[in-house]
């Protein structure tokens, strides 16, 4: 099947409230112009040079994703421009974004990533060092970063059992952090969970927006 047939193929299969992010890191421009021109405008990249590359290359109404592990010399080039960075997973990758967000006089909206995955190899962080950032002094006058929401990668396994557990996790992580006094309610909407291979599991337990990049391009 095509690119768009599959796109569209997805779209139609999960709720209007949930976002479809095309995960299109390693792919060529011409494949994310195949998707926009069916009306994608999401679209998620791990690497700062391919995303600013991509971003200065194509249609500026395309909203990117940052969604790997971001170094926080990095975050400079992508702070005029991102749209979501999805992997906030330490306080000082949250006071750089802030400092650059500042620098571009922009509010950047982050997700706060957890461990939730059986795996040690996938970052993020618990309820502990969650508790500590946002008890920090420093948190509170971080005025240019807005949280948004959370994210987390289930482990890459077929015990569906094991995967809708860890989705949960995150999900009681989203709903105690939704009562935190320092985070606006109103604004605090998303749980990024969900890839190619557990997006459906990832929207029966409470998904607003997943990460999908093979089922659309195909694999590598």
């Amino acid at each position: 099947m095509s690119i768009q047939t599959n796109l569209l193929k997805i779209n139609s299969s999960i709720p209007n409230n949930v976002i479809l992010v095309a995960v299109s890191k390693t792919k060529p421009n011409y494949m994310i112009e195949e998707c926009y021109q069916v009306n994608q405008r999401h679209f998620g990249e791990n690497k700062v040079q391919d995303l600013v590359d991509k971003y200065d290359a194509l249609p500026k109404d395309i909203k990117w994703h940052f969604i790997g592990h971001l170094q926080t010399n990095k975050v400079k080039y992508i702070a005029p421009f991102v749209h979501l960075i999805h992997a906030v997973d330490s306080m000082k990758l949250l006071k750089e974004i802030n400092k650059q967000a500042l620098k571009n006089n922009r509010v950047i909206n982050v997700l706060l990533q957890f461990h939730i995955a059986k795996e040690d190899s996938k970052f993020g962080l618990n309820k502990t060092s969650c508790d500590e950032l946002l008890n920090s002094e420093i948190f509170p006058s971080l005025k240019n970063i807005s949280i948004i929401g959370v994210m987390g990668m289930a482990t890459f396994t077929d015990n569906e059992n094991q995967v809708k557990s860890e989705f949960k996790n995150l999900v009681d992580y989203f709903n105690t952090l939704k009562n935190y006094p320092l985070i606006p309610a109103e604004s605090f909407s998303e749980i990024s969970m969900g890839m190619s291979g557990d997006y459906k599991l990832a929207i029966e337990e409470g998904s607003t927006m997943v990460r999908v990049g093979s089922s659309i391009f195909g694999s590598r």
